[in-house]
C-alpha cells in the first residue's frame, strides 16, 4: 500500500508540474501574440505615416519650385539677386521649423509595445506574490 501512495505522490507531483507548465506556456502564448499584435500595428502605423509623409513632400516640392519659378520671373528684371537670397533664406527658415517640429515629435512619440509591457509587468508582480 505504501508503494501505491508513493506512486500516487509522484503522479501528482508530476501532474501538477505538467499543469504549470502548460499555464506558463499558455500565458506565454498569450503575451507573443500580444506582443505580434502591437507589432503589426507599429509596423502598419509608421507605414502610413511614411506614406503622408512622401505624397506631402512631392506635393510641397512642386508648389514651391513652381513659387520660386513665378517670384524669379516676376522679379527677373529688378531685383533678381536680392529675390534668390529671400528665397533661399526663407527655405532655410522653413526647413529648421520642419526640423524642430520632426524632432520634437519623434521625443514625444509613444512608448512602442506598452501594452505588453504591462502584461508582463503583472506577470512579474504575481509571480512575486507570496
Amino acid at each position: 500500500m505504501a508503494v501505491r501512495e508513493g506512486a500516487a505522490a509522484r503522479g501528482g507531483l508530476l501532474h501538477s508540474i505538467k499543469h504549470l507548465a502548460h499555464t506558463l506556456l499558455g500565458a506565454a502564448g498569450t503575451r507573443l501574440e500580444i506582443f505580434a499584435t502591437e507589432l503589426e500595428e507599429e509596423r502598419l502605423r509608421l507605414e502610413q505615416l511614411l506614406l503622408i509623409a512622401l505624397g506631402a513632400a512631392i506635393c510641397l516640392s512642386m508648389a514651391m519650385v513652381l513659387c520660386v519659378a513665378f517670384v524669379l520671373v516676376y522679379f527677373w528684371d529688378t531685383h533678381r539677386l536680392l529675390t534668390v537670397g529671400l528665397l533661399a533664406l526663407a527655405f532655410m527658415v522653413m526647413a529648421g521649423a520642419l526640423g524642430w517640429n520632426l524632432r520634437a515629435r519623434v521625443k514625444s512619440r509613444p512608448k512602442p509595445f506598452l501594452i505588453t509591457r504591462g502584461e508582463l509587468a503583472k506577470d512579474g508582480a504575481m509571480l512575486r506574490e507570496p
